[in-house]
């Protein structure tokens, strides 16, 4: 075996490494996908289901009186659920809450800053 076959082979075998790599990383992207799905579901579980509603509608920016209109239901009936939703999380205020949620998304991100 010359030398231009050995290197045929090497380059052959650093292309499959490469390969693997790139199907390693699109594996690794899915299952981080479905951590942060877990997570989100694990977050919303503690509420009830129209709890559930008032606080997803609260992620989308939606304000007390939109929330009202958008499920129909009284203005105290919706600050009630909020108030469950607060003492649930432990929070003062909804945009707290909201960004105990987004946080979700963003602790492997801070995970890896912080380790490299």
């Amino acid at each position: 075996m010359d030398q231009s076959e050995k290197l045929l082979m090497g380059i052959e075998n650093i292309l499959s490494v490469a390969s693997d790599l790139v199907d390693e990383v699109a594996r690794l992207k899915n299952v981080e996908e479905e951590c942060k799905i877990l997570k989100e579901k694990v977050f919303m579980n503690q509420f009830t289901k129209a709890e559930q509603e008032v606080f997803a509608l609260a992620i989308d920016g939606h304000s007390i009186s939109e929330i009202q209109n958008i499920l129909h239901k009284e203005e105290c009936t919706i600050k009630n659920q909020r108030k469950n939703i607060l003492k649930k999380l432990n929070t003062p205020s909804m945009t707290e809450a909201v960004q105990q949620f987004q946080k979700l998304h963003q602790e492997p991100s801070q995970k890896l800053i912080r380790t490299s």
